[in-house]
């Protein structure tokens, strides 16, 4: 079919939104305008379009009108892979198919939650902190047992990328495949009965009402004392409270975390100051990274949808990602 591609936002709609159209908003207009090229299709306004390139974040009412104001849409775009602030709205039960960028980004955030891991287990922030000689026993991921919340591109990607560490590695999900190269792929049920054989619990996985929360006091209880827990999703998934009081307490040995709740942290949080907390500012994936594997990703879309194909990242309405 013909791929009629629009782009919001446009630059009248950026100013009424209150976000002033920067170089960088027009480098990804124009970075994501030749993808939509690229892939075939035509770059067209609004009014002429069968498709949308949504780049207005966290405004779900706002796509809300624009879609009842041009009803031969049938394909929207988000450019994040996290969808958390538009799933609740219902947008995604309407009659057009929306696609996300999940697993696009999984290369550098997978080599983030590693190199959290690393840092957590070498306690390299205490070390870095302690302005003199200061030995610190090191410990080794070589054969430690990973367990790997979420079963997305993330958590394919570390666990290809933690192969030649000889880890034991348990990916929980909610869909039943196997994941490639985890010993096992097990269903959400069985978390608290993983987390006592955990020594390095990851959180890669999706933010919805379900996953809110899902690390709590009573799942840091159950981990031994010597685990690192390691979070590149959201925030939101890791009750920040009870992970503070865990580390004071030394129920676990370390977090490492890309993302809180809130983010960002106030000044002051004990976290900040706390020599077992690594915490990075959302910033596993680079501005250029992220750019190009999107445009790739908007790139095969437009050439998809115009040969019939079966779109890549679609979200599903009952899931929410």
């Amino acid at each position: 079919m013909e791929a009629r591609i629009a782009i919001a936002p446009s630059a009248e709609v950026g100013q009424a939104y209150g976000r002033a159209n920067s170089p960088d908003i027009d480098h990804l207009r124009s970075e994501i305008e030749k993808a939509v090229a690229a892939g075939g299709g035509a770059n067209v306004p609004l009014d002429e379009a069968n498709s949308l390139v949504w780049l207005i974040p966290g405004e779900p009412e706002q796509l809300r009108q624009a879609l009842d104001d041009h009803p031969g849409i049938g394909w929207v775009q988000f450019p994040w892979a996290g969808v958390e602030k538009f799933a609740p709205s219902g947008l995604f039960r309407r009659p057009a198919v929306f696609t996300c960028a999940k697993g696009s980004f999984a290369g550098q955030v997978a080599e983030h939650a590693l190199m959290l891991t690393l840092a957590c287990l070498r306690s390299v922030v205490r070390q870095a902190r302690t302005p003199r000689w200061h030995a610190v026993d090191p410990r080794s991921l070589h054969g430690l047992r990973v367990t790997i919340l979420g079963g997305g591109g993330i958590a394919a990607e570390l666990v290809r990328i933690l192969q030649p560490f000889g880890c034991r590695i348990r990916v929980i999900r909610r869909r039943d495949e196997k994941v490639e190269g985890a010993e096992e792929t097990l269903p959400p049920t069985a978390l608290h009965a993983t987390l006592p054989e955990t020594d390095v619990l990851v959180v890669a996985l999706a933010l919805t009402p379900e996953t809110r929360h899902v690390i709590g006091a009573a799942e840091l209880a159950a981990l031994p004392p010597q685990a690192v827990v390691v979070n590149v999703a959201r925030g939101a998934h890791i009750q920040t409270d009870a992970l503070a009081e865990a580390l004071r307490a030394g129920r676990i040995s370390a977090a490492g975390l890309d993302v809180t709740d809130p983010e960002p942290l106030p000044e002051g949080h004990p976290l900040w100051n706390d020599p077992r907390a690594l915490i990075t500012s959302h910033c596993a994936d680079s501005a250029e990274y992220v750019l190009r594997m999107l445009c790739e990703r908007v790139e095969r879309n437009v050439h998809r949808l115009r040969e019939g194909l079966p779109l890549e990242g679609v979200i599903d309405p009952a899931t929410g990602y």
